[in-house]
């Protein structure tokens, strides 16, 4: 019975000099992430690849984020077919048209109007005239929707503006959606008014003598 239990003391004092040097053994390891014994290790590092985790296939370093094959077009995305360039821009104003449903365009409006008040007011001002508290400190304010260079812009133009940016107006492209920026097309339709003669806001108005006081 004593020889059992010296056996017993002896098995169970092996296994914990063994636990205790393989504890000691893993602090010498180079991976500072090694929580050193492990109970269970696929419960620790999973046998899959990792996200942004790289690997060796063949001899090739490869990141479980790939790139796309050149030319892949995700589902539900339709590629903008303008490019950012002075010809795009012309192109874009003679054939690119609104696709939103003209007969819900009073809705478009107020939603595009809610856009306009976060990512537009503080350059271009509540009533598009290019006095935003933001545009007051730039070196040049952008122009008023109703100025020459904006009253008659075709909605082509505006989108492909908005999608690219210009001037000192960044891109917002990767900030609203291609729906989004026709609402907001929309709207800023709305603050130009109806095409025609452009009104310069910075003139004075003139005032147009009456009958009366041309006699005086």
């Amino acid at each position: 019975m004593k020889r059992n239990y010296k056996t017993i003391r002896f098995v169970i004092g092996a296994a914990f000099t063994g636990l205790v040097l393989a504890s000691f053994s893993s602090c010498g390891k180079k991976d500072a992430n090694s929580p050193g014994v492990e109970y269970m290790p696929d419960m620790y590092r999973s046998p899959s690849l990792e996200y942004y985790s790289s690997s060796v296939f063949e001899g090739d370093t490869l990141n479980t984020a790939r790139l796309p094959v050149k030319g892949t077009v995700a589902r539900g995305f339709i590629p903008y077919a303008y490019a950012n360039t002075p010809e795009g821009y012309e192109q874009a104003g003679l054939n690119l048209h609104n696709p939103l449903d003209a007969s819900q365009r009073e809705l478009w409006e107020k939603e595009g109007e809610v856009l306009f008040g976060k990512f537009c007011i503080h350059c271009h001002g509540a009533t598009g005239a290019g006095d935003g508290k933001v545009a007051l400190k730039l070196p040049g304010a952008p122009p008023a929707y109703t100025s020459a260079a904006l009253k008659n812009l075709p909605e082509g133009k505006i989108f492909h503006s908005i999608t690219y940016g210009k001037n000192l107006m960044g891109s917002h492209s990767s900030l609203l959606s291609v729906d989004e920026r026709w609402k907001l097309v929309c709207f800023v339709q709305k603050l130009q008014g109806p095409k025609g003669v452009a009104v310069d806001s910075t003139a004075k108005a003139v005032v147009t003598p009456t009958v009366t006081e041309v006699k005086k």
